[in-house]
């Protein structure tokens, strides 16, 4: 490894924590400022602002280094994400939690498969109309779980009534948008009909055995080993991967098989994520910005489809959570918050759309467009809640 890629490491870093610590600052949740960083050291603004610096940045050898690098600390990131899952919450969850979590899920991907045909007239891919609408419906649905968990702290609202409705739905959405992604990605270069159903025998196999045979081994297990934890996970992106369903499902049906002992999973998260949160993970935010290309979003239809797929996204989860929360008997201010918590998309969102990208679904101008959405989504969650806590009278219940 050169100097060059150390230094690029070192940089990366740097200007990614210092970002999410400045706006961290100013009361919005830490990932949006290192999203932003990402995005801003990416090629469409530093490149084009000062292209010899960030060519001096960014050689080809630092790439590499960063793009595996970021890899590494996506799969030990979904492994956080599938430990976080709570599973005893989805397994007795109330009525309006199912129906608030089923609209939130099937409104946002009805809207985005009629928003895919416009989409795919203006950015059209080599994988055809049908998987890039899938990709995208799929992309349109996700609520990211630990960004919602951060809000719920930094907000005051865990332990109320409307945060467990909101994680509670979160939960239940993750595990349906990461198997349908999954469904999708096993039938994106498919030749027939014939490799189709083979390929999704083969990761609804792989789902079952990790599930029939590999959790309940590791459920005897009270404090599991780091390193096993570590070698289980990586394992399971290797045959996911395989089994045609991506590393990043692989990483995430991981962490929801690790022993379900608290403390365990406590220690485990707070160790990795030392490395994960710390180093790893704004490696990833900056990949994710070096494909970000804000300079080819060069004309008004470009920025009024952004627009438009920031209405749709915001009109899908916020509009659809809160109207049928409202719907199931919570006030209009609880069904509003509950709609704010759930539209937000953050780091989740740039994971799939990383997928899609890395698969070639969607090209670099939709990429754009879409990790855009994913920030706005996530920026605009602090300031709704805060304006809904004036309403006088009307806060959030806690739970006793």
């Amino acid at each position: 490894m050169s100097a060059t890629v150390l230094l690029s490491i070192a940089v990366v870093v740097l200007v990614v924590r210092l970002v999410g610590a400045l706006v961290a600052r100013l009361g919005q949740p830490r990932v949006v400022g290192e999203l932003a960083a990402g995005v801003v050291l990416g090629p469409g603004m530093l490149g084009q602002l000062v292209p010899a610096f960030h060519a001096a940045l960014f050689p080809s050898e630092a790439l590499d280094a960063l793009e595996v690098l970021a890899q590494v600390g996506l799969i030990f990131f979904m492994m956080l994400v599938g430990m976080e899952l709570n599973q005893a919450a989805v397994r007795t969850m109330a009525r309006r939690v199912v129906a608030i979590s089923q609209v939130t899920i099937l409104l946002p991907m009805a809207l985005a498969a009629v928003l895919a045909q416009l989409l795919y007239g203006v950015f059209p891919t080599p994988v055809g109309r049908p998987a890039f609408t899938v990709f995208l419906a799929v992309a349109m649905s996700v609520t990211a779980l630990p960004v919602l968990a951060r809000l719920l702290a930094e907000s005051g609202l865990r332990g109320t009534w409307v945060g467990s409705v909101a994680l509670a739905c979160a939960a239940i959405n993750d595990i349906v948008a990461w198997l349908l992604l999954a469904g999708a990605v096993a039938l994106i270069g498919v030749a027939g009909p014939v490799e189709a159903v083979a390929k999704v025998l083969l990761a609804a196999g792989y789902v079952a055995a990790m599930l029939v045979v590999v959790r309940p081994l590791l459920r005897r297990v009270r404090r599991l080993p780091l390193w096993a934890a570590v070698v289980i996970t990586v394992l399971s992106a290797w045959v996911a991967e395989h089994a045609g369903v991506h590393t990043v499902f692989g990483a995430f049906l991981a962490g929801v098989v690790m022993p379900g002992n608290g403390a365990w999973r406590m220690t485990v998260h707070r160790q990795l994520d030392a490395v994960v949160g710390n180093v790893l993970l704004p490696i990833f935010f900056v990949v994710v910005g070096l494909s970000t290309r804000v300079d080819q979003l060069g004309t008004a239809v470009h920025w009024l489809l952004a627009l438009l797929v920031l209405v749709v996204a915001v009109a899908g989860k916020l509009g659809g959570a809160a109207v049928v929360a409202r719907l199931v008997g919570e006030s209009w201010p609880d069904a509003l918050r509950i709609g704010v918590l759930m539209n937000a998309r953050g780091v989740t969102e740039v994971v799939i759309l990383s997928v899609g990208l890395r698969l070639g679904v969607i090209t670099p101008p939709l990429f754009t467009i879409m990790v855009g959405m994913a920030i706005a989504t996530t920026l605009m969650a602090v300031p709704a809640l805060r304006l809904l806590d004036r309403v006088p009278g009307r806060s959030a219940q806690r739970l006793s």
